[in-house]
């Protein structure tokens, strides 16, 4: 580590002399040529590299010539693994934390890694560079104002229609993570729920088979189910949830009947579809179930 920002580090953190660093270092989505030089220069200094798949990473480190040793940290062995980390980190050492792609802790492995290292005082430097969801964002034509980036869906149709019961009305450009195979479900239920709003899928970003579908969302849905097979990392831009192709909401006058019909729309159980029902009309839950009985 250069003798500047040893200083900058140790103006801010007086123990620093005694502890590693922390670095977050974003690598390309696809294209090995979007990296930057500080990232590089991390990397090889580094006394390790903390990786959600070795393998993977390893074709990065080998086509860049850094040899520095590298060590899995995954969703599967975070909590242990936090541990060992920490401990190095106490004793000196400096670690660059990666993901498969893109900028760690997005939709990734990483947040209780640093929040340990912010309790203890223990420097956390972000090292920028690419991330999917901008990089679709920026590219789609979409309004970038003010967008919320939800990650990936829940896998199963009726935690994913609630989950985007939540996302119905937020009034900002939309970002999803999917994977390839839940694809047409997940626009199915989209369609459903945020009604069919025009949208923008990229696929495959920064690599040879980039691509980008914009239209409603039944128009990409029926482009897709065209094909013998989905492939590659997809990224969704959704319009906003004030868009005039977003549905009305308009409930039954009686919350019994919006009970039932939120049951059989979305297959929740009564208990969650109360809650649903409940969020749906600005009540809580404990109001929604007295009036439910009321009515009974």
């Amino acid at each position: 580590m250069s003798d500047d920002l040893r200083t900058l580090i140790d103006s801010k953190h007086p123990m620093s002399e005694k502890m590693g660093i922390l670095y977050l270092v974003a690598t390309p989505i696809g294209n090995l040529e979007d990296i930057t030089l500080r990232a590089l220069r991390v990397l090889k200094e580094a006394d390790l590299v903390a990786c959600e798949d070795t393998r993977h990473t390893s074709k990065l480190l080998t086509h860049y010539g850094i040899s520095t040793p590298r060590k899995s940290y995954h969703e599967f062995n975070e909590e242990s693994r936090s541990l060992q980390l920490i401990q190095m980190l106490r004793d000196g050492k400096n670690i660059a934390l990666v993901s498969d792609a893109g900028t760690p802790l997005v939709s990734d492995p990483g947040y209780k890694l640093v929040a340990s290292c912010r309790r203890e005082g223990i420097p956390v430097i972000p090292v920028p560079g690419p991330s999917a969801m901008i990089t679709a964002l920026i590219a789609s034509g979409m309004p970038s104002d003010n967008f919320h980036f939800a990650g990936f869906l829940p896998p199963r149709s009726a935690q994913r229609k609630r989950r985007l019961k939540e996302l119905a009305d937020i009034p900002a450009t939309l970002i999803l993570y999917e994977s390839p195979h839940r694809l047409p479900d997940s626009l199915e239920d989209m369609i459903s729920v945020l009604g069919d709003r025009q949208a923008v899928l990229a696929r495959e970003l920064t690599k040879i088979h980039e691509e980008f579908l914009n239209g409603a969302l039944s128009e990409i849905k029926d482009i897709l189910l065209a094909r013998p097979e989905i492939r590659g990392e997809i990224t969704l831009i959704i319009e906003k949830g004030d868009s005039p192709d977003s549905p009305v909401s308009v409930y039954p006058e009686s919350i019994l009947e919006h009970l039932q019909e939120e049951m059989k729309k979305t297959g929740l159980s009564r208990n969650e579809a109360l809650k649903s029902v409940a969020r749906q009309r600005g009540l809580t839950r404990k109001q929604t179930y007295q009036l439910t009985i009321e009515e009974d």
